[in-house]
């Protein structure tokens, strides 16, 4: 019962996101007695995945606490605010919780062929769905959603009528995707982990990644003068490439060769250092087509805002991950990026951690004398003592974050019917970059995900969509859903394939990123550290440096996560148990239930699957 915690630990964790919760796995791993809270009632916060019912009904309750969804700030009431108490006996004056302002709902839709019902009892808020889908919503671009039953949505919704004059198109409805609600697992960040990345690296030396697996991202993806086409990125894909020519391929095999170890030919680049990568990529005798491969594709980086160093490395760092799982640098986890918090947890709970979950902590109670927080005060008024606490940085105050200046970023979901770039299998899994065309705007991310991915229902993708905010998540990111997308609304023409995927069912929202904020930009007791939220980058370095900072400042001179003691090195001396020191890196063999095509996390020396 959690009205039965412990009443001392070593460290308290408020927020369940990926780096609140390596934190507590370390802290755990170390020896220290954790405790890890969050007033949610599902672990990952604003890292989380969520069944498709599951993100309508997270959709509703955010919309509920505003009128104006538009400009929503407010998503999660339960947080932390700070109090002070003059001593251990002082009264705990229990400051109320403020709101959210990570995240804001901008809008939902449900495209249909016919203009939904204009009777007023239709004229209804979102509902949190069942996956039987007895009862369905219809969202417009103001978030007011007319209801109808399944024998409306049926009408609206073509499905029976429309097979039957286009017998070789398996049209799929909004019934459909709310009966097969549960094959989707939604991510509110869309984010890729590099082979040779510092979460792949921690997984491994963890032997977390045994609680996952993983798929290989199969293509990266090029959007150039309106079309969408396949970017050559290792040997084999640069020699079989029949778009390039002969003498392309040899300046691009030439280039990448000089960025692997670009290090070692200062010459080569030092006059450049003050310009652009894009303009460094003009003097390099690459044609138009190569600079925008290398520009957009490779090193992923922005016309105007990376400098010649900042693309060289880039580059390299995608190159060097090439090959160590998949014919890409990139790997992504298998039900949704949603997993990795949970799977820190588990290892956080095997080494003695206690989780409450749906728990408020109501202030933070900090000794005036020393300054320091002392304890925290739950929802059932308990007072539970601890030496170090964590806090996600949604959980504070609004007067906590007076004068914290957030940037935002622009997320969009969707469900299309197919990929942007078909091929024989229906099972590939992209990323594609498309470059902002206004200025001051920014590129944004396409990640596609198919069903092997287990985030979508068979016979459709799931399509993220991510930018760092100029405007709101709809004006940044409407134009890109509408030059890779073909509306549901529109007409077919009998017996033409449509060019483009059709696009189901859209939602679009901003999220805060604090990942640039200072920790003095906040007014806290020594003892308490920030967590940020996720941040924009496609990789999850941050956290893990983070995290690793942070785990630093608490346990100095401890490893951080180490090897996992092999069960054979552990010696029973009485009731005790005694590991010896060990390196084991072995990985369990994969689940018989989980896709072939996965692949699980292996020792760096091991070859992959």
């Amino acid at each position: 019962m959690a009205d039965n915690l412990p009443s001392e630990f070593d460290v308290v964790v408020i927020g369940t996101g990926l780096p609140e919760s390596i934190i507590a796995a370390a802290c755990s791993r170390s020896g220290q007695r954790v405790l890890h809270v969050d007033s949610r009632s599902y672990y990952g916060g604003n890292w989380a995945s969520f069944s498709f019912s599951g993100l309508l009904s997270w959709l509703k309750e955010h919309q509920d606490l505003h009128e104006d969804v538009e400009e929503a700030g407010a998503l999660q009431k339960n947080h932390a605010s700070v109090t002070s108490a003059n001593s251990t006996e002082a009264a705990d004056s229990a400051c109320l919780p403020t709101e959210d302002q990570s995240l804001s709902t901008a809008s939902c839709e449900i495209p249909t062929e016919q203009t939904p019902s204009s009777d007023p009892e239709s004229a209804l808020e979102v509902n949190d769905f069942e996956a039987t889908g007895e009862k369905e919503n219809d969202c417009d671009d103001k978030t007011s959603v007319p209801s109808t039953s399944e024998k409306e949505t049926s009408e609206n919704v073509p499905m029976a009528k429309d097979t039957a004059e286009q017998p070789k198109k398996n049209r799929i409805t909004y019934s459909q995707i709310i009966k097969e609600g549960r094959r989707f697992n939604i991510d509110l960040v869309s984010k890729l982990l590099y082979s040779r990345g510092l979460l792949i690296d921690l997984l491994i030396k963890s032997n977390v990644s045994r609680y996952a697996e993983f798929k290989n991202i199969t293509r990266i993806l090029a959007f150039r003068e309106g079309r969408v086409e396949q970017v050559p990125c290792s040997r084999a894909d640069v020699f079989n490439n029949k778009q390039l020519t002969m003498v392309e391929k040899r300046m691009l095999m030439k280039f990448l060769t000089f960025c692997m170890k670009y290090e070692e030919h200062p010459d080569e680049y030092k006059a450049y250092e003050e310009i652009t990568f894009s303009e460094y990529l003009k003097t390099q005798k690459l044609t138009p087509n190569l600079q925008y491969f290398v520009l957009h594709s490779i090193a992923m980086t922005s016309e105007t805002a990376s400098s010649t160093i900042d693309g060289l490395r880039a580059t390299k760092n995608f190159l060097h991950c090439l090959g160590r799982y998949g014919n890409t640098p990139f790997l992504f986890p298998l039900y949704g990026q949603g997993e990795l918090p949970q799977c820190f947890c588990r290892m956080c709970a095997v080494f003695g951690g206690i989780y409450c979950l749906r728990h408020l902590v109501q202030c933070l109670v900090v000794d005036k004398e020393s300054g320091k927080c002392k304890a925290i005060i739950d929802q059932f008024g308990q007072r539970i003592i601890s030496k170090h606490f964590l806090v996600e940085d949604s959980y504070f105050s609004e007067n906590t974050c007076l004068h914290v200046q957030y940037r935002q970023i622009s997320r969009a979901v969707l469900i299309t019917d197919r990929s942007v770039l078909k091929t024989d299998s229906d099972q590939q899994i992209s990323i594609l970059t498309v470059p902002a065309e206004e200025p001051g705007a920014f590129a944004v991310r396409v990640i596609e995900l198919c069903s092997s991915t287990m985030t979508c229902m068979k016979g459709t993708y799931l399509v993220h969509l991510t930018c760092t905010s100029s405007k709101t998540a709809r004006e940044d990111l409407e134009p890109v859903v509408q030059k890779l997308f073909t509306p549901y609304t529109e007409k077919e023409i009998e017996n033409e394939e449509v060019e483009k995927p059709r696009l189901l069912w859209a939602l679009y929202f901003n999220m805060r990123d604090s990942s640039d904020v200072s920790r003095n930009s906040y007014d806290l007791p020594s003892n308490v550290y920030v967590c940020s939220g996720p941040d924009c980058a496609l990789g999850n370095d941050n956290a893990v440096k983070q995290a690793e900072a942070l785990f630093q400042q608490i346990c100095p001179n401890e490893d951080f996560c180490p090897p996992p003691p092999n069960p054979e090195d552990i010696i029973l001396d009485g009731d005790s148990l005694q590991p010896e020191a060990s390196e084991s890196s072995a990985i369990p063999e994969a689940n018989s239930e989980t896709p072939k095509e996965s692949a699980n996390l292996r020792n760096p020396e091991e070859p992959s699957e």
